[in-house]
């Protein structure tokens, strides 16, 4: 939100405050200043251009269309400056830009002035026109200005330029009380009257004041339909008036935030919502059909043009604003194009309303519209403001339109909304602030943002706070305003710090994420963070997904039931960015849809992502593409540092070309698979992407559970032996360890599957595996009777229950 200085200082007096001072006072009190702009009714400002007086001219000996002047411009020599305008007379005051002053003409891009020959005479500056200047579009001559205007007097006095700082407010979305200039000057009131001098910077509502008695010659009925959607509806109807063009003051006002003045009408129901807060709408009186207002929804798929001239269809409960035949405004939101102000209206209702937060916001959403107005009443107004809005914009339309009160204000409101009580404790509010501040003070910073007293006693209060303040309702809320004005940099830290030691799972998940992270980055990994929303085009299947009410766009409609579509997007971001060596993990939740009685489930996952090579470029002519074995080792020393055993099988997933997974007995701890081309291809990843998924839950169930034992190393060595073993397809490699370590459980150290082969030179349903064997006796070093007699057996074994064969 943007909040102009200038504005602020006919709210309170900031005679003696610097806009760094507002800047630093609001950002403390929890309106953070993002940054101060400084705006100017020209562009430049006019700096550099004065006053000045034409003393001699004459022809340009070489050019018909040019003068040769001397200008006094207070200061100095006479500059001789070319002039090519027309009317350029001697005795003429005019305005002249010197050299070096850069100047922002109406149309096309700034230039800067300076000294040159034209036709070879010597030009010290310019004489301008007022396109040239931005003051005006004529470019028929220069400006000439009245005889008695003073030699040397800056443009910027002439023309009353006004310079202004305005702010840029990261309003939070509990701020509703500060979406106007009035809500920053109130607290800025509260801030200067605790820090500066008490009493002395009151916020002050401007022009609110009783109307002239109506000369009642108009009549609208007005009726609530809906009033559940519209707590509160005014309105006052002006005839007589001329729409045109607004005064430079309130141009000026809109245009420092940001707002493109239209005409005097509108701009004053714009100036009064930005100055007061409230939202209001000014109706074509003659456009009323029936002289008859009624807030109320209407009919499914009604179609209602806007004023962007966008024809859309409404929801069953959309409140509308409706004449006598027709809807003509979505309320709170959008005017319709058939009912607004034109240069051609005589006569105006003017709305001020209250609109629950709940309807305007589902409405916009649905529409896909935001407006200063939407976004006062989606956060909540303040109810007790539609008839002081209503009476400044009619008495300002009044001043700048003329015209006449022709029905005074007419006021519906059937169920008053009352302030929030809140009681409030002293004591409480020393306790969770952690500092003894004066009492005085307390009540002091309470009445100065505009909470009341309903009852006081010695050590707490009844608070009536306004409902302007929307998220202030509770004890603890009161005592964070309190903080806010006090300043949190005034409450020192304290000496102890105290608190009780407890055990907690949480520190044992946090110190296993650490170790994990630890060791992926030792390997080269770096650490991703993505969104746990994601699309719902992802999944062929949208069983079990969670879908979002009201999402933000088709690409965030559904929780991520995996994470490996926000890995692919992370690596096709850097792909394109030219960095295709990839090594990526993350942690993060999965959601998952579930039975009624169990709406909805998550659980933890962590995620790798391997692609490229494995490390930089060598001129050794490795092999150094990352490729399945290079992830399976990354995930088994993971789950080994973790003192997790496990057991491996085949795995089927769609989205993987072919995979493994990593079980301990009925758990499944990890999944690790070649991600399918075609779904590479989707997010422009030609490379292949080697992915894991790691059931973190189940994971740290297991981890670091075994008791720590140790054993002496072995003084005799181990031997390695490898069977190439030709098997139906249906074998897994998990059946043959099994049988491996069954067949000798003595000897047998370890069994690694170490290559696999599938093509047409071998028979038709079969496949081969290449398997080693580390074989070690503790006691002794093996012979090789020994050894030949345990791969005879596993031959044996593997023949007779696996129905394998020795591939030569």
């Amino acid at each position: 939100m943007k909040a102009s200085y200038n504005w602020l200082k006919t709210l309170i007096n900031l005679e003696n405050i610097t806009p760094q001072q507002v800047d630093e006072f609001l950002t403390s009190s929890g309106l953070e200043v993002e940054g101060v702009e400084t705006f100017e009714t020209l562009p430049g400002g006019l700096k550099g251009i004065v006053v000045g007086e034409v003393i001699h001219k004459e022809k340009h000996p070489d050019a018909d269309k040019l003068s040769l002047t001397k200008v006094d411009i207070g200061a100095g020599e006479p500059l001789s400056i070319v002039c090519g305008a027309p009317n350029v007379e001697a005795g003429q005051k005019v305005l002249v830009a010197t050299i070096g002053t850069k100047l922002y003409p109406t149309e096309g891009e700034p230039f800067e002035i300076k000294k040159s020959k034209i036709r070879g005479a010597v030009s010290e500056g310019m004489i301008c026109a007022e396109d040239e200047i931005g003051v005006g579009k004529s470019h028929a001559g220069i400006m000439v200005l009245p005889a008695d205007t003073i030699t040397g007097t800056p443009a910027s006095e002439v023309f009353k330029i006004e310079t202004d700082y305005v702010f840029e407010i990261g309003l939070t979305p509990n701020r509703a009380d500060a979406a106007s200039h009035y809500g920053v000057a109130r607290d800025l009131s509260a801030i200067l009257n605790t820090h500066v001098q008490k009493d002395g910077f009151e916020a002050r509502m401007p022009g609110i004041h009783e109307l002239p008695e109506a000369t009642n010659l108009n009549k609208v009925e007005i009726s609530i339909g809906d009033a559940e959607g519209c707590k509160r509806y005014s309105g006052v109807v002006i005839s007589g008036i001329t729409v045109q063009e607004s005064p430079q003051w309130l141009q000026n006002r809109l245009k420092a935030i940001g707002l493109r003045p239209i005409n005097n009408v509108v701009d004053i129901t714009n100036f009064v919502l930005h100055e007061l807060g409230q939202p209001l709408h000014a109706f074509d009186l003659g456009k009323i059909k029936g002289n008859k207002i009624e807030v109320r929804t209407c009919a499914e798929g009604t179609l209602f043009k806007t004023l962007d001239g966008v024809e859309r269809k409404l929801a069953a409960n959309d409140l509308m604003i409706c004449n006598a035949e027709e809807p003509m405004c979505i309320a709170g939101v959008f005017g319709g194009l058939d009912s607004g102000v034109t240069e051609n209206t005589k006569a105006i209702f003017i709305e001020s309303a209250y609109f629950d937060p709940g309807y305007v916001r589902r409405t916009a959403k649905n529409h896909g519209l935001k407006t200063d107005s939407s976004f006062r009443f989606e956060r909540g107004t303040d109810p007790n403001m539609v008839i002081d809005a209503l009476k400044r914009a009619a008495a300002l339309v009044l001043e700048l339109a003329g015209g006449v009160v022709s029905m005074g204000v007419t006021d519906l409101y059937p169920q008053p909304l009352e302030p929030f009580k809140v009681a409030f404790s002293y004591d409480n509010c020393t306790a969770l602030i952690g500092k003894n501040i004066d009492r005085a003070a307390i009540r002091q910073i309470i009445l100065s943002l505009g909470i009341g007293i309903a009852s006081e006693g010695a050590d707490s209060m009844l608070l009536s706070v306004p409902r302007y303040k929307t998220d202030v309702t509770r004890e603890a809320d009161v005592v964070e305003e309190v903080m806010r004005i006090y300043g949190y940099n005034h409450v020192e830290p304290s000496a102890q710090i105290k608190f009780t030691a407890s055990y907690a799972d949480r520190e044992q998940t946090t110190r296993a994420e650490n170790v994990v992270a630890s060791l992926l980055v030792s390997f080269g990994f770096y650490e991703i963070m993505g969104l746990s929303l994601t699309k719902s085009a992802y999944y062929s299947n949208p069983e079990g997904l969670v879908n979002v009410v009201n999402p933000l766009s088709s690409d965030l409609d559904v929780m991520r039931k995996s994470m490996l579509y926000g890995g692919l997007e992370a690596l096709a971001y850097n792909i394109n960015r030219k960095s295709s060596d990839l090594k990526f993990f993350e942690f993060g939740k999965t959601y998952t849809a579930n039975s009624e009685a169990f709406p909805y489930s998550e659980e933890k996952h962590l995620s790798l992502f391997v692609t490229g090579r494995k490390y930089a470029e060598n001129p050794y002519g490795e092999n150094n593409k990352v490729n399945f074995s290079y992830l399976k080792a990354c995930v088994e020393r993971l789950l080994e540092r973790l003192q997790v055993s496990f057991k491996t099988e085949e795995h089927t997933d769609d989205n993987l070309t072919y995979a493994l997974e990593l079980k301990h007995q009925k758990k499944t701890l990890a999944v690790i698979g070649l991600v399918q081309k075609s779904l590479a291809k989707k997010f422009d990843i030609q490379s292949e992407v080697f992915f894991a998924d790691i059931n973190w839950n189940h994971v740290l169930s297991l981890a670091n559970k075994k008791e720590i034992t140790y054993q002496e190393i072995s003084k005799f060595p181990a031997v390695r032996r490898d069977l190439a073993l030709l098997i139906d397809k249906t074998v897994k490699y998990n059946q043959l360890e099994e049988l491996a370590f069954a067949t000798e459980r003595k000897l047998l150290k370890e069994v690694n599957l170490f290559d696999i082969y599938e093509g047409d030179k071998l028979e038709a349903g079969k496949k081969s595996y290449a398997l080693s064997f580390i074989l070690q006796d503790e006691q002794a070093t093996l012979t090789d009777k020994q050894i030949d007699a345990v791969m005879q057996k596993l031959i044996k074994t593997y023949t007779e229950k696996a129905g394998a064969s020795l591939r030569s």
